[in-house]
């Protein structure tokens, strides 16, 4: 057999050796499907540092959500285990779906025919559907995710953003809707997420959103509880100093290729008091880009390229993690259904769409190493790089135990080693976010100026550049990391 370099080998130049590929690849796959199943230790709680959330036995809990939104309502029981074990097994470990759903949900019924109100009645609930809910919730728990919930969609209380709606909330009766689902849910695995594209622009907005959010409280007082704001938006922007809040998210929404979502969460990273802040809904996988738009080409969609550099980006500007979307899996689309923004994929397919499996390698990486440390540092960067599609974002820890350095085009990166106290030397290391597979480069001083080049280069070559301090005895990243013992 010839001798292939290593380089050859993870840019996959070696033209006579498919098998080898083909092996690797199945690795990856095989790998990816098999992620920590460990159920989250509820009730999670924000971090001590304020910028991460935490599990109740002192874990850290890496938020990586996925937006299923007519899961309750266009779903039957076969389809919901189809969807959730899909997803288990991809590593999300947050369900963003909803309660009273956007699409008609209040006069359509559920895939079981249930309503789930009375008349329309926030004060008088159809026990059915609820019954149903609790079967989805617990059912997720089973497989160790959280379910981010959101009590209604934001057109059953906005005062003018009320289709399909109907608006059917008051201040009076959103108090008592919170209070229920908060009690009834109060024990299990949710986070609570007010809003529903969008946002509280009059008093009565405000006094709707603020008494739900007081229901909630009343029921349940250990859940989280965020805001999904209307794109492009940030909850930041009315509720950051509300005391339900427990953290803050932004909708970076889908208007363009390669616009910097991670400007967002620059934006309430700066903010105080400090809150964990993240991207609840970013550019969707296989959406067409700015589809809102008259001018929007329905063939330019954004791909799983797209996914992971606003991923990547958002992560390493200081985010606590990260929502995945898919055009065809948030609003459960059969050929059967009526399709919204020009889906055409079956959801049941769009669950494996390449972004939604690459998702499983950014939760490996960040958990490989204690990620609650990281702290936005462009200052460990050489010569700037401009804004744009290639824009090099870093992130360090707080003890200089390591360092993440994301390339979205494969660019080199320079970076200040010096600014490193890492006494035993660093250790380099590149990671592939579309296969979740590391490579070694070179053991190195804390010292000088140093230039790295990227195995491969170009769109949809994304790489991050890992730094560790040779000290810490690390795993590879993506490998799994277990804190040592404090006894």
């Amino acid at each position: 057999m010839d001798f292939v370099s290593p380089t050859q080998l993870f840019r996959g130049y070696h033209p006579g050796n498919m098998i080898l590929r083909r092996l690797a690849f199945s690795i990856c796959i095989a790998a990816a499907l098999c992620p920590n199943a460990e159920a989250a230790v509820h009730p999670l709680r924000v971090h001590p540092n304020h910028r991460y959330l935490q599990q109740a036995d002192g874990q850290p809990f890496f938020y990586l959500g996925d937006t299923a939104w007519e899961l309750l309502h266009r779903c039957n029981r076969e389809d919901v285990n189809t969807y959730l074990s899909n997803r288990a097994r991809k590593g999300f470990t947050v369900i963003q779906t909803v309660i009273l759903a956007e699409l008609d949900g209040l006069n359509k019924p559920n895939a079981l025919g249930d309503k789930p109100l009375i008349e329309n009645d926030p004060t008088r609930p159809n026990e059915a559907y609820f019954v149903f809910v609790d079967e989805v919730v617990k059912k997720a728990g089973t497989l160790g995710l959280t379910v981010g919930l959101l009590p209604a969609w934001g057109d059953k209380w906005h005062h003018r953003l009320t289709m399909p709606g109907p608006k059917v909330f008051t201040e009076a009766n959103a108090f008592t809707y919170g209070k229920f689902v908060g009690k009834r849910y109060a024990a299990s695995p949710v986070i609570w997420i007010l809003g529903g594209d969008r946002n509280a622009d009059s008093k009565d907005d405000l006094a709707i959103v603020r008494a739900m959010a007081k229901g909630l409280r009343a029921g349940g007082p250990r859940n989280l509880i965020t805001f999904h704001p209307r794109g492009p938006g940030r909850s930041s922007d009315t509720f950051h100093n509300d005391d339900w809040l427990s953290f803050n998210t932004v909708q970076s929404s889908h208007a363009a290729k390669d616009f910097d979502n991670a400007l967002f969460i620059e934006h309430d990273y700066k903010k105080s008091p400090a809150k964990p802040t993240l991207d609840s809904e970013p550019r969707y996988e296989n959406l067409t880009a700015g589809f809102y738009f008259a001018s929007a080409n329905p063939a330019v969609r954004f791909d799983d390229a797209d996914v992971r550099q606003a991923a990547y980006w958002s992560m390493l500007a200081g985010a606590a993690g990260h929502t995945y979307g898919n055009s065809s899996v948030w609003q459960m689309f059969t050929p059967e259904s009526d399709s919204m923004i020009g889906a055409s994929v079956p959801w049941q397919e769009a669950l494996d769409h390449p972004g939604a499996l690459q998702m499983g390698h950014l939760r490996k990486l960040f958990e490989s190493r204690p990620f609650e440390r990281l702290v936005p540092d462009q200052k460990i960067l050489g010569p700037y790089h401009g804004p744009g599609a290639g824009f090099i974002r870093a992130a360090r820890a707080n003890d200089d135990s390591f360092a993440f350095i994301y390339t979205p085009l494969g660019q080199s990166v320079t970076v200040q080693l010096g600014a490193f106290k890492a006494p035993g030397g660093l250790k380099i290391s590149w990671y592939d976010p579309r296969y979740g597979v590391s490579f070694p480069v070179m053991n190195a001083d804390a010292s000088a100026l140093n230039a790295f080049v990227p195995p491969t280069s170009g769109r949809g070559q994304d790489w991050v550049l890992v730094i560790d301090s040779v000290d810490k005895k690390f795993p590879p990243p993506g490998k799994p990391w277990k804190a040592p013992s404090s006894k």
